[in-house]
């Protein structure tokens, strides 16, 4: 369902697709039925019936990033040639996801009003704080445009290290849960029938012994089985933020993973900081935004100290060097850069850097992860074979005497 936004409704509607009359159906969100048609309109459908439905009313949606880079590629392209900002917002509106464009419209009436942009993003409630901070600091120098490509090419980044980032999950994930079908569906159907045959057979080794008892209970309570998975799934799905916080701890300290996670807090903090230093927010508030940028608990104290002490007076080609989270050639460039007023260039550069590295780090991870797995997979289901295999070895022996 689209999401929920501050004066608007969310209708279920049917409406009549041109040429060629098929219906079509689904939810929409718009301020009135009138809004709605008018949206539909755009889309060459033609509202039959639209009912309100009730939902409960939660938080501003967030703009999904793929949404926030075309919203700011297309700023940038309107706005450097000289096209208003009230017309770029409904060339924008129109080039987003469909679920998006409540809040780029919404957006768009309240520039009209008279709002800043920067206040507008704010109102909405569906940009993060590092965004409204470079567009606020961006339209105090007058170069909205520029903060849109620096916003565009700092999202790009992300979401090639997101990206990368699923992939790392989503490989192991698909391996694993294979293997645990497969051994799942021999535990249940081959197991407990293996088990009818050998019954009275004397001398089975111990594992067969407990792989046919486990596959015998299984089996008869396969029902069980599946609740208490289901209820896993629900209490892992509640309990996901402590489970999601132990497992980055855990992360952290893993070598190999650790590397592309550090990479990847590096991205995003060279990144924000490229922005924020584009649109000449002073160097202690761009950190200070560029902090909540990043969730690595120890980078983090690292630049919030930074910060303090670069707010109470300290040097920052000397505070610098204390970041010990950074590679010592990442912080000997910021020192450099910092000498010749150059940070800027200093921050896309090492972001730019970073990403590759992100992508070098995680091929490394994926090149150590295929043969883990496999071997994983071959003690889940080779274990199962052993514990079959070895009765019928023991009786053929038995059997050639």
């Amino acid at each position: 369902m689209p999401p929920i936004t501050a004066g608007t409704s969310t209708f279920f509607y049917t409406a009549r697709k041109q040429p060629g009359n098929r219906t079509a159906f689904g939810f929409r969100t718009a301020k009135s039925r009138a809004a709605l048609q008018e949206q539909l309109k755009r889309e060459k459908l033609v509202l039959k019936t639209a009912r309100p439905v009730p939902v409960l009313k939660s938080g501003p949606a967030r703009l999904k990033p793929s949404d926030h880079l075309i919203l700011n590629e297309q700023l940038h392209q309107l706005l450097s040639r000289g096209v208003p900002l009230v017309e770029a917002l409904e060339v924008a509106a129109e080039t987003v996801r469909t679920p998006a464009r409540p809040l780029i419209e919404k957006m768009r009436d309240l520039v009209a009003a008279g709002a800043s942009f920067s206040d507008g993003c704010q109102k909405v409630g569906s940009f993060d704080s590092v965004s409204v901070a470079v567009y606020r600091a961006a339209e105090r120098s007058g170069d909205l445009s520029g903060a849109a490509k620096q916003i565009a090419v700092t999202l790009r980044r992300t979401l090639a290290v997101t990206g990368r980032a699923v992939t790392l999950m989503i490989y192991p994930a698909i391996v694993l849960t294979i293997s645990l079908l497969v051994a799942f569906g021999m535990m249940t159907t081959v197991v407990p029938r293996l088990a009818e045959a050998l019954e009275g057979a004397q001398d089975l080794p111990l594992i067969s012994k407990v792989v046919m008892g486990t596959g015998k209970f299984m089996a008869a309570n396969v029902l069980l089985i599946l609740l208490a998975v289901l209820a896993g799934v629900v209490a892992v799905y509640i309990f996901r933020g402590p489970i999601g916080e132990a497992v980055m701890r855990t992360a952290r300290r893993t070598p190999l993973i650790r590397e592309v996670i550090m990479a990847q807090e590096s991205v995003r903090f060279f990144s924000t900081m490229a922005g924020m230093t584009r649109s000449g927010v002073p160097l202690a508030d761009a950190l200070g935004v560029a902090n909540g940028a990043i969730s690595h608990p120890k980078l983090k104290r690292e630049m919030e100290r930074l910060r303090t002490r670069l707010i109470e007076g300290g040097a920052l080609r000397t505070l610098i060097d204390e970041v010990e989270s950074f590679p010592l050639a990442t912080r000997k460039l910021l020192i450099a850069a910092e000498k010749s007023g150059d940070l800027e260039s200093a921050f896309n550069t090492l972001a730019l850097d970073m990403t590759e590295e992100v992508e070098r780090r995680s091929q490394r991870f994926l090149a150590v992860l295929q043969p883990a797995l496999i071997v994983v997979m071959f003690l889940i289901i080779g274990s199962l074979l052993a514990a079959l295999l070895l009765p019928m070895i023991n009786m053929s022996s038995t059997l050639a005497r």
